[in-house]
């Protein structure tokens, strides 16, 4: 009955700050009522753990016989509390339980602008809020300051202050609580006392919103002129096909994939405000990955089928076409960045959906990308290489067979 009551407080988002901050208050007293029905008496210990939409549980209880050696580790949705619950059991008759509870959705209740400070800066919350509490315990005093590893659900600002805060019945607080360590996508949060807690970060105003009108502009109309000359190519190809004895088909998805790629680049940039903490926003990364990805792997098939042309130079009759068809290259051309995204996406599931709808940098999974695009350009290159030096000694060899020409002309009058 708790939980239902819980998921539907969730779900109001409509009411004035005052009423959310109340359905807050609401939400962490009935669970914590639920908490303190899950500790059961026992012995040595005893964990419970409850998953619901939006709600993680974990309580953890010692008794007179348990046999701890080191500090337990309560972790539930990606965080972590320390907390000695040795101490605590000896200092009530041998006996104490923590309750540790996340709450995924609860950002939208008690948000983070509550966190008032005296300089006029952006707040972003950096984690999600988490809660706990010593359930049927007497004596609650902490012989030490608990410590909550939170994970990052927000890329950090360099220019950024993040702070870890508690909540304080209407207001997020800093009393008590300080920020031990961070990295790019975890923060040690250390308190000297139990409550509800979030990581909330700081970022000037300016800074939060730098943009350059001009450089938007200058972005905007480079990307409409791309578009505008990828388009004559395409018309170019599908009208003159017939008379080129090339193969076309990589220039082609060349200029197929570098379109749909700006297009989907200027409409994402031209909507990101309204799509930075939109689930589409990681899925329209993980197709411009694809797409440019597919563009340089068909700059890679145009490389192969030049250098097999320029070898092929001093054939009249060259079967360019046939040395792979189009339907292969086709197959191949897609599959491989397919694969590649893939495989990024089941390494990193988190790994799309950064301020600027794109790949996040963080855990150098930039890579999924740079890695292809850096092998591409480097053979890429080596066949320009060989390309160049084939084409001198062709053209050398032409030259030669030309003079010799000429000189039996000449014998022969």
């Amino acid at each position: 009955m708790v939980l239902n009551t819980q998921e539907q407080l969730l779900k109001v988002e409509t009411a004035s700050p005052e009423k959310m901050a109340s359905y807050g208050n609401t939400v962490l007293n009935r669970t914590e009522k639920l908490v303190s029905t899950l500790v059961k008496p026992t012995e040595t210990t005893d964990s419970v753990n409850i998953s619901r939409n939006g709600l993680d549980i974990q309580v953890f209880a010692v008794g007179p016989k348990a046999s701890l050696n080191e500090i337990p580790q309560l972790r539930i949705s990606s965080t972590q509390m320390d907390i000695d619950l040795i101490q605590i059991s000896k200092n009530n008759d041998g006996s104490a339980a923590a309750a540790f509870m996340s709450f995924s959705n609860m950002a939208s209740m008690l948000k983070p602008n509550f966190f008032n400070t005296t300089n006029n800066t952006v707040k972003t919350m950096m984690s999600i809020v988490v809660s706990a509490t010593l359930p049927k315990t007497t004596n609650m005093q902490l012989p030490r300051p608990v410590n909550f590893t939170l994970e990052h659900i927000k890329e950090i600002d360099p220019n950024g202050t993040l702070s870890c805060v508690y909540w304080n019945n209407t207001v997020w607080v800093e009393d008590g609580c300080s920020l031990l360590q961070t990295n790019s996508s975890h923060s040690v949060c250390s308190c000297v006392h139990l409550s509800t807690f979030a990581l909330i970060m700081q970022t000037n105003p300016d800074k939060a919103s730098d943009s350059d009108p001009l450089l938007e502009l200058l972005n905007t109309v480079a990307v409409a002129v791309g578009l505008f000359f990828l388009s004559l190519s395409l018309l170019t190809f599908a009208l003159c096909h017939q008379h080129m004895r090339v193969n076309l088909t990589p220039l082609i998805n060349l200029c197929i994939s570098l379109f749909l790629a700006h297009l989907l680049f200027l409409l994402t940039q031209t909507f990101l405000q309204y799509m930075r903490t939109n689930p589409l926003c990681a899925v329209l990364a993980g197709v411009l990955h694809f797409l440019f990805l597919s563009a340089f792997v068909w700059m890679f098939f145009e490389a192969v089928l030049l250098l097999i042309s320029v070898k092929n130079l001093k054939k009249i009759q060259s079967k360019q076409k046939e040395v792979i068809s189009w339907k292969c290259l086709i197959v191949i051309g897609y599959v491989i960045p397919l694969i590649v995204v893939g495989v990024s996406i089941g390494l990193f599931p988190d790994g799309y959906g950064s301020e600027q709808c794109w790949i996040k940098t963080d855990r150098d999974f930039v890579w999924s990308f740079l890695g292809p695009v850096c092998f591409i350009i480097i053979f890429n290159l080596i066949f320009f290489i060989m390309i160049i030096i084939t084409l001198r000694k062709t053209v050398a060899g032409l030259n030669s067979e030309f003079s010799q020409m000429k000189q039996m002309r000449y014998v022969t009058i």
